[in-house]
């Protein structure tokens, strides 16, 4: 009997550093006890996600069993996943969610970097920099701000993650200027031993004490290996729709619409409106503010509030959701917002599956690698896969 290809649909939403507790290995990367989801919870007793508890919350974060929870008109599953990548950081997580596993980590550069680089990189650019240092991007805007303002030179900082960034105020240095000074920085920072995972414009305005990072922030990340989800979608003539700072991820990938978002309400507008327009595909969202405003800053209030603004609009995407389509809400990491530093933290990442092709009443489960996802949305989609990862499509599907 020759199987039948129909259309599908599926909107994978991916809340930035929204982690639910340290993997074993966390120990290795100074986060153990971290939990940026229990955190938050412990920390505000009143606050209130119905609809995500409805698909499954209090499973992973017991502290939500006793709180509202909101009947999902669909089958919906609940999970967690392991990230079996060396790191903790966003390229790696999200390239493992489309199926590319990193045995090698990123460098990293504690001490700042070295001389070598940063003559190349003075050599090319014209500039001399203030800063290169590890730091909080907010703090050491506020810290070198006016000295950049008075002296036109950049400001290079790097953290604990594999990323160069580089500040500077839009009325000293045009925003297009800054973006060609990190295309440079870029190209030093393909290959060898400077293999940087991102390389991140950061514009600011304001003033002394009340500096402001603003939207036109860009990632220029090294580009991913062919052997993915999204490359295979579209290989196949499946469309391939990304929100947020998702083409800037996958750098190499040619989406078939890609649209960057100035906040998480932005990123849910924009989200809503693409389902609404799509006939099939894979239509895939990162919501950045949990972890770039409320995670590194360690503002736990805040990142309760986002979660709570997510979850209301999570309300109304449910009753939305076709026959067609199935809804993927994961994580890429963890941020701990009541953890010590200002880094990520290395966690398990939630995963929740919503629509009406899933099964009912199925049982909690860990998956060993978050690729395994990749590969059941593969087998949903019907097409042939190049990833690595498990696929858990018949687990999950009826």
């Amino acid at each position: 009997m020759q199987e039948v290809h129909c259309s599908k649909r599926a909107i994978f939403i991916v809340l930035d550093s929204v982690g639910i507790g340290a993997l074993p290995d966390a120990a290795q990367y100074g986060d153990s006890g971290a939990n940026t989801w229990g955190r938050v919870a412990d920390a505000m007793p009143d606050l209130e996600l119905p609809y995500l508890n409805g698909l499954g919350l209090f499973q992973l974060v017991p502290q939500f069993r006793q709180r509202k929870q909101e009947p999902v008109p669909v089958p919906v599953y609940t999970a967690r996943m392991a990230e079996q990548s060396r790191g903790k950081d966003t390229i790696t997580g999200h390239w493992e969610l489309s199926g590319v596993v990193t045995q090698e980590p990123f460098p990293t550069f504690p001490q700042g970097f070295p001389d070598p680089l940063l003559q190349l990189l003075q050599e090319k650019t014209g500039y001399t920099f203030l800063g290169n240092e590890v730091a909080s991007g907010t703090e050491i805007i506020a810290r070198l701000g006016s000295l950049h303002q008075q002296t036109g030179q950049p400001i290079l900082y790097t953290s604990a993650d594999s990323v160069l960034q580089i500040a500077a105020h839009e009325e000293v240095i045009a925003v297009s200027e800054l973006y060609r000074i990190c295309q440079i920085a870029r190209q030093l920072t393909k290959t060898g031993p400077y293999k940087v995972g991102r390389v991140i414009a950061r514009p600011f305005t304001g003033h002394h004490g009340q500096y402001q990072r603003t939207a036109n922030r860009h990632d220029f990340s090294l580009s991913v290996p062919s052997n993915n989800l999204l490359q295979d979608l579209l290989d196949q003539q499946k469309s391939v729709l990304a929100v947020g700072k998702i083409q800037d991820i996958f750098a190499g990938v040619s989406f078939t619409t890609a649209v960057h978002t100035t906040s998480n309400e932005d990123g849910m507008a924009q989200t809503m409106k693409l389902y609404q327009q799509m006939n099939e595909g894979l239509l895939l969202v990162n919501l950045v503010d949990f972890d770039m405003k409320y995670g590194h800053r360690r503002d736990i209030t805040g990142y309760g509030q986002a979660l709570q603004v997510f979850d209301q609009w999570l309300g109304e995407l449910l009753p939305k959701l076709q026959e067609d389509t199935v809804l993927i809400i994961t994580a890429d990491h963890g941020c701990d917002p009541g953890y010590a530093g200002t880094d990520h933290t290395r966690e398990y990442v939630p995963l929740f599956m919503a629509g009406t092709q899933l099964k009912s009443h199925l049982p909690l489960t860990t998956y060993s690698s978050f690729a395994d996802l990749a590969a059941t949305l593969a087998q949903y989609f019907q097409i042939a896969y190049t990833g690595a990862g498990d696929s858990f499509y018949k687990e999950v599907f009826q």
